[in-house]
């Protein structure tokens, strides 16, 4: 397992530290970002940048970004820019904490470890369909009226979604499964 790990350079005690930073980081821009967010919410658009990100088609693209004033449109711009910060703070994050708790499952089964760090490394790759992504958009918000880049931030977006929450929901399950078992083997 250790041979696959994409944190195996870093020590045990480094790594939590290292966690707890990434996560401390990714919220703070996170915060940031939904701030940005909120003028981006309209009728057209009720999911604001998600919108954005999920319009597929040109015609819905034009009718988001036509909803949008000068403002929302330099809130969208403001979003883009630090969102290619917020991935990289993200997919490490997500990808360390799977790591950790693959780590920590490894005892009690190597599939479910394996799984982990298959996600952990899966997370990188969310990071890249997110930057091709942005890049779509951005060259949507600066203007373009190619039909292809709301098709390809779809295309990029819809598997990166998939791919955080994947690995969200294996950090949330694994997470509570090393809880329950050390109160099991302190409690026997």
């Amino acid at each position: 397992m250790q041979a696959f790990d994409p944190f195996r350079w870093l020590t045990s005690s480094s790594q939590r530290r290292v966690l707890g930073a990434l996560i401390v980081l990714s919220l703070s821009v996170w915060g940031v970002l939904t701030v940005l967010d909120s003028p981006l919410r309209t009728s057209a658009a009720p999911y604001g940048i998600g919108s954005f990100e999920l319009a597929r088609t040109l015609p819905v693209t034009v009718s988001i970004l036509e909803s949008w004033d000068a403002t929302a449109k330099t809130h969208a711009a403001l979003s883009l820019g630090l969102d290619y910060l917020f991935l990289a703070l993200y997919s490490l994050s997500i990808a360390l904490a799977c790591t950790r708790i693959a780590t920590g499952l490894l005892p009690w089964g190597a599939p479910f470890a394996g799984a982990g760090i298959a996600l952990a490394w899966a997370q990188f790759m969310a990071a890249g369909l997110d930057a091709v992504e942005n890049y779509a958009l951005i060259q949507l918000l600066t203007g373009s009226r190619e039909p292809s880049w709301p098709t390809l931030a779809w295309a990029c977006a819809v598997p990166k979604f998939a791919i955080v929450a994947a690995g969200l929901a294996y950090v949330l399950i694994g997470g509570i499964s090393l809880a329950f078992r050390g109160q099991r083997e302190s409690a026997g």
